[in-house]
């Protein structure tokens, strides 16, 4: 039996400062007003994810709503929440997404990165997919995998994590497969079993 880890997805009650999951990938947050409500929307890897991730979003105390962009592609969405203002001011820049400085990416926000942005790469590693509109952030985030035990190397539009303690200490901060997940999307660690 392991033992949980205190940065593990499990470790505590979801939290809107979880949301920052999103962001580290396709997310956006944008400020209303005088700044004092933000709404938060995602461009999702498929649209089979969208009822996994409405039920991870309310854990968190967040409802959304599920759009179709004019690409084709499913995106959520929030309402304009006043609750949402300090995410956007510590992850923009102006109205530009910036990582905050020294974040630390921990396992309830990689797990919704994971959720929304996540795939296998074919070759027992994991990609975590960027927001290629925001290529400033990758640097970044980058540093904030490698400080969580996961270095990943940049594999076109995304975050690869590889090797077998690697991808062990990202099953390990995720946790299991959210319900309604599509199959074969989540990171499953494929080590040695004991005969």
């Amino acid at each position: 039996m392991s033992q949980l880890s205190l940065f593990s997805a499990e470790a505590r009650p979801a939290a809107l400062t979880d949301l920052a999951g999103l962001l580290c990938g396709p997310g956006q947050i944008v400020r209303f007003g005088v700044g004092d409500q933000a709404r938060l929307s995602i461009v999702l890897a498929d649209a089979e994810r969208v009822s996994a991730a409405r039920v991870a979003l309310a854990a968190a105390g967040v409802a959304v709503q599920a759009v179709v962009t004019e690409s084709g592609a499913t995106a959520l969405r929030t309402a304009f929440r006043c609750d949402l203002a300090d995410l956007a001011r510590a992850w923009t820049r102006g109205a530009v997404k910036a990582v905050p400085s020294e974040w630390q990416l921990d396992g309830p926000a990689l797990r919704l990165w994971a959720l929304t942005a996540g795939a296998p790469d074919g070759r027992g590693g994991y990609l975590l997919g960027l927001d290629p509109h925001a290529p400033h952030t990758h640097q970044a985030l980058v540093a904030a995998a490698t400080r969580a035990g996961l270095p990943p190397a940049r594999v076109g539009g995304a975050l690869r994590i590889s090797g077998t303690r690697r991808v062990a200490r990202l099953v390990e901060l995720v946790g299991p497969a959210p319900d309604r997940m599509p199959a074969g999307t989540w990171p499953r660690y494929r080590g040695r079993t004991a005969c």
